[in-house]
């Protein structure tokens, strides 16, 4: 078997492992795009101009600075509760996740596919954000660094919420790690405030956290003229989406789930 034969047989199996959850996608699109899009807009009613206006201190108004942040948000929570919630309904409810591991599919494949619904949708997310920012914020710039660093969010998301949903063991479980890790990521990783204006302690724990090198790799490649950009931050990104893909293998292969 050639190379590209056995690469085209694993795309295959990405697809077929997918291909429910796109159909899901596919008949209710409206509705998800609805939910997709109406917690970012609100964020950005309430924190760009219910709470602050003005300029920040990196030359830039408050809107250009939190439109990008509010990107990160959304490839957080879309990714992430998309491939979560189906992954736990398969598991726990319908029992369907376990015929499709009886199936001869390869665990990377499965991984990716499983994952591919999270990943559409946090990048829905994400486009109509910044779109919306065109109109409200002319500083904000689409780069091709940028849309990779929104890429490389919403794998990464997508694949810790499948990693959440294998170890979770009910759907209470569940809602305690959303509780626990992903509330409060939402409001204290950088995505309406800078970072450094914190204690160094709580610097130091927020950069442990992936949405917080999310939001400041993005903010970077949206305000290039503003900004550096944090390339030790998409370091840090691509071990996190390393990190958990290797934990799902480990999950999926040892059958802990």
């Amino acid at each position: 078997m050639t190379e590209y034969q056995r690469n085209n047989g694993f795309f295959h199996q990405v697809y077929h492992v997918a291909w429910a959850d796109l159909m899901y996608l596919k008949h209710t699109f409206w509705n998800t795009l609805i939910m997709t899009i109406m917690g970012p807009i609100l964020y950005l009613i309430a924190f760009g101009y219910g709470l602050r206006t003005g300029e920040t201190d990196i030359g830039v108004s408050y809107v250009a600075f939190v439109i990008p942040g509010i990107m990160a948000l959304s490839s957080l929570s879309s990714s992430f509760s998309s491939t979560s919630t189906r992954i736990n309904v398969q598991r726990l409810y319908y029992r369907s996740f376990d015929e499709m591991m009886m199936c001869p599919l390869s665990l990377s494949a499965i991984i990716l596919g499983k994952s591919t619904l999270g990943f559409i949708r946090g990048l829905l997310g994400c486009f109509v954000m910044y779109t919306i920012g065109l109109f409200l914020a002319p500083d904000l710039q689409l780069t091709p660094l940028a849309v990779a660093c929104v890429i490389l969010s919403c794998v990464t998301f997508s694949m810790l919420g499948m990693a959440a949903a294998l170890i979770a063991k009910s759907h209470a479980s569940m809602a305690t790690f959303n509780s626990l890790v992903i509330l409060p990521m939402t409001f204290l990783c950088g995505t309406f405030f800078s970072v450094d204006s914190l204690h160094p302690v709580f610097q130091a724990i927020l950069y442990v956290l992936p949405l917080t090198h999310s939001s400041l790799t993005i903010r970077a490649a949206c305000l290039p003229d503003n900004l550096d950009f944090p390339w030790i931050s998409l370091i840090v990104m691509l071990v996190f989406m390393v990190a958990f893909f290797l934990l799902n293998h480990y999950l999926l292969k040892t059958r802990k789930v």
